[in-house]
């Protein structure tokens, strides 16, 4: 029953609070850490696809790296203080942007044959698409937001949800109060970024 309520106040679409799911995952609930996983590991792989440049595509792909960053940041779930709405986005986001990091300074390391180099060249990367400098740009721009502008970015521009999800997750009362929000916060992005 509980869980007919929480989707029925979610707007059907069984995204738990994820405050509630993580009080959960500390008490030692193995089913809402399992829900955890099916509920972000899909969006972070999305996320991640084409940001991992082909010359680190060798030993691991985009779902090692999730996967990774998943079991890393459940691990210390418990360091995890969720300040406001969307916190949890944002820390699994710059988790998995450090892991990405760290794979590129692995791969970097290692040799490359010249035939690996071809194959590198027709993988292309988020950065190689475009730019290294409005990647960096953005990132800086993204940073000088405060924090639930930056989630709500963060939710709509890099893991593409829908309003009404935008709203569950950050406690908005309607699809058309997260458009709002999402419509300022982008504004106040464009300005940065200018």
């Amino acid at each position: 029953m509980e869980q007919a309520d929480k989707q029925k106040n979610d707007g059907g679409n069984g995204l738990e609070s994820t405050t509630d799911l993580l009080a959960r995952i500390r008490g030692g609930d193995e089913a809402a850490l399992r829900r955890m996983v099916e509920i972000y590991q899909p969006m972070l792989s999305r996320w991640a696809s084409g940001r991992l440049p082909g010359h680190a595509r060798g030993l691991v792909d985009t779902v090692d790296v999730v996967q990774s960053c998943m079991v890393n940041v459940l691990r210390r779930i418990d360091e995890f203080d969720p300040k406001h709405p969307g916190a949890f986005f944002a820390y699994l986001r710059r988790a998995l942007l450090n892991q990405i990091r760290a794979e590129i300074r692995r791969a970097s390391s290692r040799p490359r044959g010249p035939e690996l180099e071809e194959v590198e060249s027709a993988l292309p990367s988020v950065e190689q698409e475009v730019g290294v400098d409005a990647v960096a740009e953005y990132e800086e721009a993204l940073s000088q937001l405060n924090d639930t502008q930056q989630a709500t970015v963060i939710l709509r521009v890099e893991f593409a949800m829908k309003y009404r999800e935008i709203a569950s997750t950050l406690g908005l009362p309607s699809e058309d109060a997260a458009r709002m929000q999402v419509s300022r916060a982008l504004v106040r992005l464009a300005e940065k970024m200018q």
